[in-house]
This record gives C-alpha cells, sequence and structure tokens, in this order.
C-alpha cells in the first residue's frame, strides 16, 4: 500500500516525536535506534523537497509580481 505523503508541518512532528524519542531512552536499544534515524532520514529529505518546491512557488509569484510593476 502506497504511503499518504505528509504535510511539511506533519512531518516536522514527526520529527519531533524522534527526538523526543532519543531523549527518553536511559538506553537506545540499536536497531530500533537506527530505525529511528533511517525514518528521520526520509522525514528530513522530504522536508527538503517540500521547501524547495515552496521556494520555487515564491519565486514564481514573485517575478509575476514584478512584471505587474
Amino acid at each position: 500500500m502506497p504511503e499518504k505523503k505528509q504535510s511539511l508541518g506533519e512531518s516536522l512532528k514527526a520529527l519531533e516525536g524522534i527526538v523526543a524519542w532519543f531523549e527518553d531512552q536511559q538506553q537506545v536499544d540499536v536497531e530500533e535506534g537506527l530505525a529511528k534515524v533511517k525514518e528521520g532520514a526520509v522525514l528530513i529529505k522530504a522536508s527538503r523537497e517540500k521547501l524547495k518546491e515552496a521556494e520555487n512557488e515564491f519565486e514564481v509569484v514573485r517575478k509575476e509580481l514584478e512584471g505587474e510593476e
């Protein structure tokens, strides 16, 4: 089943959850910790892509506004 794409806000909340998980651990299970790191890496990559898309959209709007002046 394909994964639902998360919004940027959802991705950031998930990353906060991962950080909180690590902070709450007295002793980190290496395998579970590695899984969390991998999950975080995927979330970071997706977040960067979403930010780049938003940046591109803002640039298009800026150019449109400059063209009107």
